[in-house]
């Protein structure tokens, strides 16, 4: 349960830390016309809606197995980190032709020091969320956690461009100011599309990764009674996977034998942190 517990307190950390940010955001981008500061806003935006959608998918995958749902809820996980994904890109396209509309019109915004200090906030805010953030990823690899901390990530370099091109305004040099809406809107459709892929793959039943495959034959190898392993069946259930295989045993081995044999190897697959579940078949040679 502290998994689910350490992202509910991430989404909700990240829901409090991105209304702060989005409301000064948009008055401080508004009143001084800045199209990077806007676009940060709208990104603030997006933050929100991402830790809402983790708050939710995390409880709902955090549900146990019933009657209707053998394996749980954790690809809940996976349902609502492909809805951030694609509230990302949507969020990117919108800032991209305001940012290329402003650079083309050769927008001019009001410099003031409260965008600097709105910037230098963010970036506070913003480094504290990814650091938890990044410590809850590492020792669960939730990917609701993982995207917010991307998310955070993202923010911080955003953020810094933006104050760059926020400086240089000061110089007369304001078309930086479209540059970096233009580098945020892709900086953001990038992150988006990643996770979509990540989301994506877990949906469509990805095989289990090279590494866990070969730990797992490497178990059954190390029972000398077992003389043959079937390739590997797998399907993930949120950030496990319930894994399927054969094993061929002496024919003259007794049923309760065998079947003991495989209770073991069962056992010890289970103990690897992304397995769910395994099912072992038994056969003569």
């Amino acid at each position: 349960m502290d998994r689910y517990q350490s992202a509910k307190r991430v989404s909700l950390f990240g829901i409090i830390g991105n209304i702060f940010l989005l409301i000064i955001k948009a008055i401080i981008g508004f009143l001084s016309h800045s199209q990077s500061m806007i676009a940060d806003a709208a990104n603030s935006a997006s933050d929100i809606f991402a830790s809402l959608m983790t708050f939710i998918g995390n409880k709902i995958s955090s549900e146990p197995s019933d009657k209707t749902h053998n394996f749980g809820h954790g690809k809940a996980e996976y349902i609502f980190s492909f809805l951030i994904s694609l509230s990302m890109i949507l969020v990117s396209i919108k800032l991209l032709i305001d940012s290329v509309s402003s650079l083309i019109n050769r927008n001019e915004f009001i410099f003031s020091w409260f965008l600097v200090l709105v910037c230098i906030i963010t970036i506070i805010i913003k480094l504290t969320l990814y650091l938890y953030s990044h410590s809850i990823v590492k020792k669960y690899n939730n990917i609701l956690v993982k995207a917010n901390m991307k998310d955070h990530r993202n923010d911080c370099i955003v953020t810094t461009f933006t104050l760059i091109s926020i400086l240089a305004s000061l110089f007369g040099i304001y078309w930086i100011d479209g540059i970096v809406g233009i580098g945020i809107s892709l900086w953001i459709a990038f992150t988006g599309v990643k996770i979509f892929i990540e989301s994506y793959n877990i949906l469509m039943d990805i095989s289990l990764d090279e590494n866990t495959t070969k730990l797992i034959y490497d178990l059954a190898h190390g029972y000398k009674e077992i003389q043959k392993v079937d390739p590997i069946s797998s399907t993930p259930v949120g950030y496990q996977y319930v894994v399927t295989l054969t094993i061929y045993v002496d024919g003259n081995m007794s049923t309760f034998k065998s079947h003991e044999l495989a209770d073991h190897l069962e056992k010890d697959i289970n103990k690897l942190e992304n397995i769910y579940h395994t099912i072992i078949h038994v056969n003569p040679i």
